[in-house]
């Protein structure tokens, strides 16, 4: 299975229960491979990074919202968090770019 084809699966599985697609992080060389990434990743920022994982969300209960790190690779492998409603945006970034450092650890590991 190609990456393009491994990202298209990961993407649809996930919309399927409800979760969108919010990031990218995807390597320099793999963004210049794809001819349209804006395509692969529909309205999704996408950034640069030394691993490559997708972003998901979804509204979670009691008014939080999930969001979950995605590895890009056939093992599957993600981390989970959830937001109270309230939670301010920065703190929200905050979490996001531990979890980031986190998923960094574990590829760097593996």
């Amino acid at each position: 299975m190609s990456l393009l084809e491994l990202i298209q699966e990961i993407i649809a599985t996930y919309q399927r229960h409800g979760w969108q697609l919010r990031r990218a992080l995807v390597r320099p060389e793999t963004r210049a491979a794809l001819t349209a990434p804006a395509e692969v990743f529909a309205n999704a920022s996408i950034q640069e990074s030394e691993f490559e994982a997708l972003w998901f969300a979804r509204a979670s209960h009691g008014g939080r919202e999930a969001w979950e790190l995605r590895l890009i690779a056939a093992q599957q492998y993600a981390l989970f968090e959830a937001f109270e409603g309230d939670e301010g945006e920065e703190a929200r970034e905050e979490v996001r770019r531990e979890m980031e450092n986190r998923m960094r650890d574990h590829v760097a590991q593996g």
